[in-house]
């Protein structure tokens, strides 16, 4: 049976529909495969450009300030397109969005049913845009944006078009929902790697730093120094580990072997120092060689014993597992090396107190031995030599006592700075009768007393008088008691500042040695003792009147302004030293004379010193 002519386009119509369709699923099919949201989106505008055979078809998602922003597009000819946005509630994609329905206008720009948006429409002029369908991407019954097929010609769009477009937007909503939710789960699953990654990192850290911090404890419990656990700490860290005193002055630097840094000075540590030690935290700063320098302080409760600084090359910074942080790219170290940098100052300030313990310790037992020394002498006991030999010290040998003074720090804090050498010349400090003493052995006093002074000086950092006595027969009492009587000579005489042995003020020894003291006496008594008693009962000035008289080399003018008195007050007391002295005192033994004025100006004041 033949059929006619509308049977013919019956079957050509069934035929269509069936290749539509089994396009359709095929490629929603295709779609479910996918996973890139972009690719998705690309895809979808493909497969619907190949099922309408329009002229172009684009689509079109709902961001979040609401506008409608074209994201893919097949057969376009215009590059800007895929800029085009509308705002909420214009074009024919607002009324899609708005009925989540179909539209469709047979000339868009002569369209009136719709707002018309300025910049889409001088698209559409580029485009050629003539007729537009779109139809509404819905997913959980929310329009997210809007699926469109344009023609350059006018026409109008069949049911059946718009039905098999509506269906192809269903199929692409659920691709898309399932691009969106592969995409917000591999984003989770990128996070939750990425918090694993640090996790990880911050584990590998937390462990190194125990592991660090195990080592510095286990150098200090096997009896490491200060320079043991700065030297572990350097090979850990890197560059360089330094330790500062009280004052700043670097007292030990240690260099890592792998990737040593010099040790720095101490003016490049000094702002970063300060601000350590006034916040009680590690503070970073970078010189500029592009060496960074992390200072943190050492401190004991409130009592500041100096400071650790890590030093390393900041262009060289990287983390455990190679790649560099941006941390070090700006001069910041890494936090956890910051945080034992913080923990190595506790072993730190530990190591020093015990170490000045100790020394406190040793200090007290020198200074009581010398103690023991000087009131026991002269001769030395069985269970002195007994004692000092425990220390390795040879009572015998200590032959020379040394008494140092300085109007910069008192004498205990100056006992102090001698128990240093004391160790190191195996002998005794400490402070005996309010002087700071060392008592030590010596092949040449005046080099000894030389270097003592020299040490304390560098030190202190100022003036500081040292006077050395030679011991005879044990008797370290009177060795002390002649260099402390010198020092006071040497105050008188203005010498501050030297080391020397009482040899050198043997012309003063009638002043310092007690065993000449009525030498001295009788010799003052002889050349000016009836001026002394003249003062005495009639309460007259003759004696300082003839020191100053012979002082300024019997200048009878000058004489008179440094006493502030008239010149003719002063020729009247000249003329009574000449009654009391007689006539011709001015002709006789003139140097005695002075000699004797000088020795009692002497004696006075080394008998006001302490």
């Amino acid at each position: 049976m033949t059929s006619g002519p509308g049977g013919e386009e019956e079957a050509y119509s069934l035929m269509r529909r069936q290749r539509e369709l089994t396009s359709l699923y095929a490629t929603a099919k295709s779609l479910t495969a996918l996973g890139e949201l972009d690719e998705v989106l690309q895809s979808i505008v493909h497969h619907a450009h190949d099922l309408i055979s329009t002229d172009f078809t684009y689509l079109s998602l709902v961001g979040a300030d609401g506008k409608l922003s074209a994201r893919a597009a097949e057969g376009t000819i215009s590059a800007s397109f895929l800029a085009a946005c509308i705002p909420p509630g214009t074009g024919l994609g607002g009324k899609v969005l708005a009925s989540q329905s179909p539209h469709w206008v047979c000339n868009y720009a002569a369209a009136t049913l719709i707002e018309h948006d300025p910049d889409f429409d001088r698209l559409v002029g580029t485009e050629g845009l003539v007729a537009l369908l779109g139809v509404p991407l819905v997913i959980r019954g929310e329009a997210v944006g809007a699926l469109f097929a344009g023609d350059r010609c006018e026409r109008s769009f069949q049911a059946d078009e718009i039905a098999l477009l509506s269906a192809f937007a269903h199929h692409a909503a659920i691709a898309l929902d399932n691009a969106r939710l592969y995409q917000a789960s591999r984003t989770a699953l990128q996070e939750l790697q990425g918090a694993y990654r640090r996790i990880e990192e911050h584990m590998a850290a937390v462990q190194r730093a125990q592991d660090i911090h195990e080592a510095l404890t286990g150098a200090v419990l096997g009896g490491g120094t200060p320079g043991d656990v700065a030297q572990l700490l350097a090979d850990q860290l890197g560059g360089c580990v330094t330790l500062l005193d009280r004052t700043g002055a670097v007292l030990m630097g240690r260099e890592a072997a792998s990737d040593p840094c010099p040790v720095p000075s101490e003016s490049d540590l000094a702002d970063a120092l300060g601000t350590a030690h006034r916040s009680g935290r590690c503070t970073t700063s970078v010189d500029e060689a592009g060496i960074a320098h992390s200072v943190a302080a050492i401190q004991a409760g409130d009592r500041y014993l100096g400071a650790l600084t890590w030093s390393w090359h900041r262009d060289r910074a990287q983390n455990r597992n190679g790649s560099r942080e941006a941390a070090a790219d700006q001069g910041a170290p890494d936090d956890t090396d910051l945080r034992t940098l913080e923990r190595a100052t506790h072993i730190m300030g530990l190591l020093i107190l015990k170490e000045q313990a100790v020394a406190d310790a040793g200090e007290r037992l020198s200074g009581e031995l010398l103690t023991e020394l000087m009131v026991g002498s002269p001769g030395i006991s069985a269970a002195q030599r007994a004692r000092t030999r425990a220390r390795n010290i040879d009572a015998d040998r200590l032959d020379l006592v040394l008494v140092a003074d300085s109007a910069l720090c008192p004498p205990a804090e100056l006992a102090r700075h001698l128990h240093d050498m004391a160790r190191d010349r195996q002998g005794l400090a400490g402070e005996h009768l309010g002087k700071a003493t060392l008592v030590v052995h010596s092949a040449d006093d005046d080099r000894t007393a030389e270097e003592v002074h020299r040490r304390l000086r560098r030190t202190l950092g100022g003036p500081v008088a040292v006077v050395g006595e030679r011991v005879v027969n044990h008797d370290w009492a009177r060795a002390h008691s002649l260099a402390g009587r010198c020092g006071a000579v040497m105050r008188a005489l203005g010498h501050t500042d030297l080391g020397a042995t009482t040899g050198r003020y043997a012309l003063y020894s009638l002043l310092f040695d007690t065993e000449r003291v009525h030498e001295l006496d009788r010799f003052i008594s002889g050349s000016i003792g009836p001026l002394l008693d003249h003062d005495r009962r009639r309460g007259t000035e003759l004696v300082d009147t003839l020191s100053a008289y012979y002082v300024h080399r019997t200048n009878v003018a000058a004489t008179a302004r440094a006493l502030y008195i008239h010149v003719n007050t002063l020729l009247k007391r000249l003329d009574r030293v000449g009654h009391v002295l007689g006539a011709d005192w001015r002709h006789g033994n003139d140097l005695e004379l002075q000699l004797g004025l000088r020795l009692h100006q002497l004696k006075t004041l080394t008998a006001a010193s302490p």
